[in-house]
């Protein structure tokens, strides 16, 4: 059975300022849920163009972007935030396997991610459109959700989603190489996979036993070409 969290689809957060009563229920409720109530306070990461609220230990990150001209200053606190000019765009979701070596200076990305926990209250359910079509047009056949584990697969999100509408990653030697991952742009669903079966000329061969790494979540057809 999946967790039980509030509203389990995060999808109806986007679109909400930072301090909207509803985005702060539903954090304070998760963390409550996690056994983690000092998780609720985010770490700001502000840019001109993007604000991040890093919630390590839930495993999960909220970007916001600015509206109204509203460009912040990189380096601001919380309180420093105009809220009322920020609005929730995509959420990531974690899955970070611990590294079998310690990790160098060089994979500053690798260890960035590490700081996040693993999305604490898995399985959680991920809703899915029941109208979509194919390239021919026929409707797709589809679960109306995909109930996500923490070794949920390649091969599962495919069965459950259909084929991608766009995809890269995997190319260049299997050290250093950028993981595949997966985007279903009608569904503003992304999804990109760790673990050496993610890396390395036959990347994509291997793809289907993948396991998950983030999942971003964003307005469906937002990111169309």
């Amino acid at each position: 059975m999946a967790s039980t969290i509030p509203d389990n689809d995060i999808r109806h957060l986007l679109g909400l300022h930072p301090s909207d009563s509803q985005l702060k229920a539903y954090i304070s409720s998760f963390s409550l849920l996690a056994n983690k109530p000092e998780g609720a306070t985010p770490e700001v990461k502000s840019y001109s163009d993007a604000v991040y609220f890093n919630y390590f230990s839930l495993g999960i990150s909220l970007l916001f972007i600015p509206t109204d001209r509203y460009k912040p200053a990189t380096g601001l606190k919380l309180h420093e935030l105009q809220d009322q000019h920020l609005v929730l765009d995509s959420i990531d979701i974690y899955n970070i396997s611990k590294p079998k070596a310690p990790v160098s200076k060089a994979t500053s990305t690798r260890s960035s991610e590490l700081a996040f926990t693993t999305f604490p209250l898995l399985p959680f359910v991920l809703k899915i459109s029941l109208d979509m079509i194919d390239k021919e047009g026929k409707p797709l056949e589809r679960p109306p959700q995909l109930d996500v584990l923490a070794d949920t697969s390649g091969k599962d999100f495919v069965n459950a989603l259909g084929e991608p509408d766009r995809k890269g990653g995997g190319a260049g030697p299997s050290s250093g190489s950028i993981g595949i991952w997966c985007e279903w742009s009608k569904d503003g669903i992304m999804v990109e996979f760790g673990g050496d079966e993610a890396k390395g000329p036959q990347a994509w061969e291997r793809g289907k036993d993948a396991i998950w790494k983030t999942i971003t979540i964003f307005p469906p057809g937002s990111r169309d070409a």
